[in-house]
């Protein structure tokens, strides 16, 4: 198996309707079976800050989501070790990443993105990619995609 298919993609929100002062609706997502996760962020165009981005965790399906420490933008460290910012008004078509070592976490984990009150609002969307899986996903299906090239 290539390192690169080796992993599980899940779309936890699509592109939809603009979104102004209201979260945009999230799947959630069933990490058993695999130890590591990141979640992308994708901002589109966008004329207001966010007022949450942040991912939950649970041991239960569909309840109980609690936040995991480190994983909120606007109160969490980055990276680099400075304080990470939420998505402002000016970060249109960028990408925002939460990366999660999941020995160390609950089973069920959501995204919580939510857009502050603008004059029209912002688009985004987001992907969870699993990966270091106990068994390598080997079909699209799998894999998490309707259709899979691979050359």
């Amino acid at each position: 198996m290539i390192a690169a298919q080796n992993k599980k993609v899940i779309g936890v929100t699509f592109p939809v309707a603009i979104v102004d002062n209201a979260s945009w609706t999230t799947v959630e997502i069933d990490t058993l079976g695999f130890d590591y996760a990141e979640f992308v962020w994708i901002l589109g165009a966008t004329d207001i800050a966010m007022v949450a981005l942040k991912v939950q965790e649970s041991d239960t399906s569909g309840s109980g989501m609690a936040d995991v420490p480190g994983a909120i933008f606007g109160t969490s460290n980055n990276d680099a070790g400075s304080a990470s910012t939420l998505p402002s008004a000016t970060d249109d078509n960028k990408l925002f990443s939460i990366c999660l070592d999941l020995t160390k976490r609950k089973r069920y984990l959501d995204l919580v993105a939510t857009n502050g009150d603008g004059t029209a609002g912002g688009f985004g969307a987001c992907v969870c990619i699993l990966t270091r899986a106990e068994a390598s996903p080997n079909t699209a299906a799998k894999s998490g995609y309707s259709q899979r090239l691979i050359v």
